[in-house]
């Protein structure tokens, strides 16, 4: 793969920086930190694009020259509910509890900033969980404590391994970052 500028990854998630290192990208790592409340009133479906927008703007002093600054955020919908990070065990457990047995999506918005080009997209991917017990439930919390992730769970983790018996869209966009998406994006960046 040939990249033509440098590649800034404006997130501390260590998801993304692996699916971009698996994908042969090269970057580096300045992560910014923003509020990440949004209006109440935004539609649940461009909520993450938001996000990664305003993450994006907040790590633009970071581009020089012909820096492209990369910034992402993933939600977990369910029945119109954004379902976050979790505070703690029992809201990761009543997360995972409200989304064993069924359907949710999962949005990662993502926006790229040059110093003269912006582009925002999203990856959608629907995923179905199996059922699963409380005693599952509570080994997979104590095991892999999933208090950064959205919705309270890692597709690469035990419960994407043993729970989810389906998945519509990418594996990567699941994982924090759509990167058919990305890859198309660049090249298109002068």
């Amino acid at each position: 793969m040939h990249q033509k500028r440098p590649l800034i990854l404006a997130s501390q998630s260590p998801r993304r920086s692996q699916l971009l290192r698996e994908a042969g990208f090269e970057f580096t790592v300045n992560a910014v930190d923003i509020d990440e409340s949004f209006p109440a009133d935004m539609p649940v479906e461009e909520v993450a694009p938001w996000l990664a927008m305003r993450k994006a703007q907040a790590a633009k002093h970071f581009i020089h020259d012909t820096e492209i600054i990369l910034a992402a955020d993933s939600v977990v919908i369910h029945d119109h509910i954004i379902y976050n990070k979790p505070a703690d065990y029992d809201e990761a457990f009543q997360m995972i509890r409200t989304l064993s047995g069924q359907q949710h999506t999962v949005i990662t918005g993502v926006c790229l900033l040059s110093a003269d080009q912006e582009k925002i997209m999203s990856g959608v991917s629907q995923v179905w969980f199996a059922e699963l017990s409380d005693a599952e439930i509570d080994y997979y919390i104590r095991q892999y404590k999933p208090f950064d992730k959205a919705g309270a769970y890692g597709v690469q983790e035990w419960i994407g391994l043993c729970k989810i018996s389906k998945i519509e869209g990418t594996y990567a966009n699941v994982m924090g970052l759509p990167v058919d998406l990305v890859y198309h994006a660049l090249s298109e960046f002068e």
